[in-house]
């Protein structure tokens, strides 16, 4: 045995050694960080901003979606190390199809925290429908937006989010965007890919699930169906996540953007409001969804899914259905719904 090799191998690889060991609280972080939340304020109840910050410390949650710039919130996170979806909401695109207005609103929401704050995407405009009065205005929104941060030289992805009632087809290979999505979508998500964004998406096997339950078995909705239910060429599922996943890698492929990522910006599923929306149904479709999402579905196996969970708290001032003031993971009170491990 060459000796030499060895002790001159030992001494090589004492540093990479030491370099992992430093490394490693970061790497946990990573893995914590796999699975965000929303986090919504339409409640007269809910805990200060601090708190809630402290709250997704305290538990975890290494990701943030919020659905305006509010300023209390930005604060609250300086120095949390939380990465941050912040929405700028389909009332407000109008406005932005004014470049300078799209510039100030970058110097006022985004710039004055950037040095603190972990921003990681801007969503502009949030599931805007092609027969929106919105729709007109999205592009240019977002074009503006793309400008204004790339003037600022911040590192922040722009994109929208979009739901699923945008695609059409079954199964998930034939998905496609419908004749009424493909002209408004399908130059939104050229920009995108010329910019390097992801898309964000909405994806909710509940509202699927009470749209078609004739069809859809709940088991299917909730990951625990016990095999395959949808078998689609060589791919196979079972689960409705994953389906309508793919369903949207399909569209983009259609539509010219074959490897593009998509972000699931909100999943979740309600705990009261109607038949299937119980605590029991929804602790189990978290439970679930945040062990699936750390592999990838059929049609792209490799890698995990970004997901951001639906949402933080309940909100009693939701607007719509009664089921929409109930997707909290924690209530008001800050106490979980759930027990739920978020790494």
């Amino acid at each position: 045995m060459d000796f030499s090799y060895t002790t001159h191998k030992n001494t090589f690889m004492a540093p990479i050694l030491l370099l992992l060991v430093l490394l490693m609280p970061a790497l946990q972080m990573t893995g914590a960080q796999s699975v965000g939340v929303c986090y919504g304020r339409n409640g007269d109840n809910l805990p200060t901003d601090t708190e809630v910050v402290d709250l997704y410390k305290s538990n975890g949650i290494g990701r943030m979606r919020i659905y305006e710039p509010n300023q209390a919130t930005l604060e609250a996170l300086k120095g949390s190390n939380i990465e941050l979806i912040v929405t700028i909401l389909n009332d407000r695109l109008q406005e932005l199809t004014d470049a300078a207005a799209a510039t100030n609103w970058i110097q006022q929401n985004v710039q004055p925290y950037s040095a603190d704050v972990k921003f990681k995407y801007i969503a502009v405009g949030n599931e805007v429908r092609p027969d929106a009065a919105e729709a007109q205005y999205l592009l240019p929104a977002i074009q503006n937006i793309q400008n204004a941060v790339t003037a600022a030289n911040l590192q922040v992805k722009v994109s929208t989010a979009i739901d699923t009632t945008l695609t059409q087809s079954f199964p998930p290979s034939d998905g496609a965007f419908s004749d009424a999505a493909n002209s408004f979508i399908t130059p939104i998500i050229t920009f995108l890919g010329n910019n390097g964004s992801p898309l964000l998406a909405n994806i909710y096997p509940y509202f699927a699930y009470i749209g078609d339950p004739v069809n859809i078995k709940l088991e299917y909705a909730l990951f625990t169906s016990p095999g395959v239910v949808v078998q689609d060429g060589s791919n196979g599922y079972q689960n409705l996540f994953d389906a309508l996943l793919d369903t949207l890698y399909s569209a983009l492929e259609k539509a010219g953007a074959p490897n593009m990522a998509i972000v699931v910006s909100e999943s979740g599923w309600p705990s009261a409001g109607s038949d299937v929306a119980t605590t029991g149904n929804a602790g189990t479709y978290y439970s679930n969804l945040i062990k699936h999402v750390k592999t990838g579905t059929p049609k792209r196996p490799n890698g995990g899914i970004e997901t951001y969970l639906f949402a933080m708290f309940d909100e009693n001032q939701k607007q719509g259905d009664e089921v929409e003031k109930h997707f909290g993971l924690f209530s008001p009170n800050k106490q979980p719904k759930y027990q739920l491990t978020f790494g």
